[in-house]
């Protein structure tokens, strides 16, 4: 008898959200799966948020947020809106000591953003800061990086970017403030950030708000002379949260 058979029969898989009975590990049961905001349709070609319609090929659409937002990426996806599930998963991720829906989201990741990976780019998680990782005892979108890389066999370069000031929490800030929290905070590691130049780079987190952290980070990996430079958000925050 395998391993895995014996270990379904004594731990049987459980739904991450509703803890239901499902048939294969890191799963949703249907009814879950339903309720889960997943961004299938019409997206922003820039910060992955949910549209109305449907996108025609070819065709590059762009959010009103970000027609008024300068982003200094190329183009970003979302996987899900963060709503509902979604934003239970990834309170769950973040602050629940769930590293199992990493594991689920790396699959799902490497699918909304199949067509970032066209040039084989190297992953970066967004950094915490020391203080802020030791409290936490893990970053989160390192460990979203290494599932996805796990489904894209990409190469992952967790240290290539550093939280040199640790910034307060980004909760109840409007935009402009969220973005001057951010300022001057994110750099290249001295020695790591050589990992990413000369290459494209795609930039992972685990929710996208007013994009004030990426931008952060994207700017980050301009400077240490990369490529071309795209993100990825496990969710994206609507405009009307």
């Amino acid at each position: 008898m395998r391993m895995q058979t014996v270990l379904h029969a004594v731990f049987p898989p459980e739904c991450l959200n509703c803890g239901a009975r499902v048939d294969e590990d890191f799963s949703l049961c249907g009814a879950c799966w339903s309720a889960t905001p997943f961004i299938f349709g019409a997206a922003c070609d820039l910060c992955g948020m949910s549209l109305p319609g449907q996108n025609a090929d070819g065709e590059r659409l762009i959010c009103e947020e970000c027609h008024t937002i300068a982003r200094p990426w190329e183009a970003g996806r979302a996987v899900m809106s963060y709503a509902d599930v979604g934003r239970k998963l990834v309170l769950g991720l973040k602050h629940g000591d769930r590293a199992e829906i990493a594991r689920a989201a790396g699959p799902w990741m490497a699918r909304a953003g199949a067509d970032l990976l066209r040039d084989d780019p190297i992953l970066v998680p967004i950094p915490l800061h020391p203080l802020r990782l030791a409290s936490r005892r893990y970053n989160q979108s390192a460990q979203l990086a290494w599932s996805m890389a796990a489904v894209t066999r990409s190469d992952v370069a967790v240290r290539a970017l550093v939280r040199s000031r640790s910034t307060p929490s980004q909760d109840r800030r409007d935009r402009f403030a969220r973005f001057e929290n951010l300022s001057d905070a994110i750099h290249p590691h001295g020695r790591f950030a050589t990992a990413i130049r000369g290459r494209s780079v795609l930039l992972i987190d685990d929710v996208m708000t007013s994009g004030a952290t990426f931008a952060a980070a994207a700017e980050a990996c301009w400077r240490s002379g990369a490529e071309h430079v795209r993100v990825i958000a496990l969710a994206r925050v609507g405009m009307d949260a």
